[in-house]
């Protein structure tokens, strides 16, 4: 498990490199969305048709959606009542509200699950972030973004996001024709074989370029406090507790829970943006979240595999 977290850890810091030595005079920023723009609209679709396609859908596919939801609904649950108790302004709590409710189950959940428990995991990352967190992020969570920041009059059309996200189209496509028992042919397979490959390592890479620390952001750190408790270890022992009364155990309970552990969602700087959140907060969670699962994702993954 440390072999892989460190491998993993040094394709992020190959971004946070990035941002610092601006090869070619390609700052961090174009750089991100250049790579994430490819991942977004061709990469990640072609990852996840291929995965939901042959992917074993049924009852457990529920389970993952109802324990996915759960995770989210927990963090804003816990979110706020810390929030309530430091007193935070408005674009303060909503941001830290978003922080610790939406994981980041893809970008970083994909590529350890996969690398952690095999190819197979990898349905388990795009059920839990399709099948409810991406959903409840353009609708509970533009909703909420909403109602603590300015702009309120845009949470229809970010919410209609929802409907023009590639991925999801992908995942409709995949489990119609999987429920179809429509054969995936030999020559589409090789081709999104071909592009899924590069999925993994530009989301890693993304992420360091995504990471933004400096020394004004110091003073932010006690307020990340009830973050990483609620999003690093409390979200993830709820998760635990309810897919094991679901009867989920083994290898299965493990990949839900370990995706609930997940840190937080680096695409929530976008939604603080817009609703005009305070994003310094909510890009110094990311930053400190990211950094510290480096140390507590070995540690649910010992304690899930004992």
């Amino acid at each position: 498990m440390l072999e892989v977290l460190l491998q993993m850890a040094g394709l992020i810091l190959c971004g946070v490199g990035w941002q610092i030595v601006r090869p070619a005079g390609l700052d961090g920023n174009q750089t991100r969305q250049v790579l994430t723009t490819l991942v977004y609209y061709l990469l990640l679709p072609a990852l996840v048709l291929t995965v939901l396609w042959d992917a074993r859908l049924g009852e457990q596919s529920l389970v993952i959606a109802v324990a996915a939801a759960s995770g989210v609904f927990t963090g804003l649950l816990l979110a706020a009542a810390s929030c309530r108790l430091c007193r935070h302004g408005r674009a303060q709590m909503g941001a830290l509200i978003l922080a610790v409710a939406f994981p980041n189950v893809t970008y970083m959940g994909l590529p350890v699950l996969e690398a952690m428990y095999g190819p197979w995991a990898r349905s388990i990352a795009i059920q839990y972030d399709l099948f409810a967190c991406t959903p409840l992020l353009f609708t509970v969570g533009v909703l909420l973004a909403a109602r603590f920041g300015e702009g309120g009059d845009g949470a229809r059309s970010l919410t209609g996001q929802l409907f023009r996200i590639p991925a999801m189209w992908a995942g409709l496509v995949a489990v119609l024709l999987n429920v179809s028992g429509v054969a995936q042919p030999e020559l589409l397979r090789g081709l999104l074989g071909l592009l899924e490959r590069g999925v993994v390592p530009l989301m890693l890479f993304s992420i360091g370029l995504s990471l933004q620390w400096d020394s004004s952001r110091w003073r932010l750190l006690p307020s990340l406090v009830p973050v990483v408790v609620s999003k690093l270890v409390l979200v993830p022992l709820v998760v635990f507790f309810l897919v094991s009364g679901l009867g989920f155990e083994g290898e299965m309970r493990a990949t839900v829970v370990m995706e609930a552990a997940m840190p937080t969602m680096v695409l929530g700087l976008v939604i603080c943006d817009r609703f005009k959140l305070d994003v310094g907060l909510y890009a110094a969670a990311v930053t400190v979240t990211t950094a510290l699962s480096l140390f507590t994702l070995p540690l649910w993954y010992e304690w899930l595999s004992a």
